[in-house]
């Protein structure tokens, strides 16, 4: 799978427009929506997951629902931003099941991470975890959500 864009056409905009509102249509009903036979539909969801336009299909879960009420953005600068440095530290969050995002950024910090837990003191363990028992973090800046005003994962196409 390349980093490249892949060229789209029409059909293939439709079919990832309509699948970011609603993934679970079946193969048929989504064939309908876009105005395509089912085969087509099919082979073009199946030529798109295959070459990585279509990366997975997942269920949005409400956090507060399931007892994940703090949403915290982290800022985090390395003291060592070497290569093999960066990958450790990415290495370490990627394990993390809190850590829903992570993101090398410039200029700033070295890291933004969306973190997601219950409460304060599930943000101080893991704060313990990733940032205090990590040698080369430097600084650690967070910022906790009061209230979310806008959450897409849509991305025009």
């Amino acid at each position: 799978m390349s980093n490249e864009s892949q060229e789209l056409d029409d059909i293939d905009r439709r079919i990832l427009n309509t699948l970011q509102v609603d993934a679970s249509h079946t193969n048929a009903e989504l064939a309908e929506l876009v105005h395509v036979s089912a085969p087509t539909c099919l082979r073009r969801v199946k030529q798109l997951m295959e070459n990585g336009v279509i990366e997975r299909q997942v269920a949005i879960v409400a956090p507060e629902r399931v007892g994940a009420r703090l949403t915290a953005i982290v800022e985090i600068t390395l003291d060592v931003q070497a290569a093999d440095r960066m990958d450790e530290f990415e290495h370490v969050v990627a394990d993390e099941a809190a850590v829903l995002q992570c993101y090398r950024v410039s200029p700033g910090p070295d890291f933004v991470l969306v973190v997601q837990v219950a409460d304060m003191p599930a943000y101080h363990a893991l704060a313990h975890r990733l940032f205090t028992t990590h040698s080369n973090v430097r600084n650690v800046k967070a910022y906790f959500s009061t209230f979310r005003s806008k959450f897409e994962t849509r991305i025009t196409v």
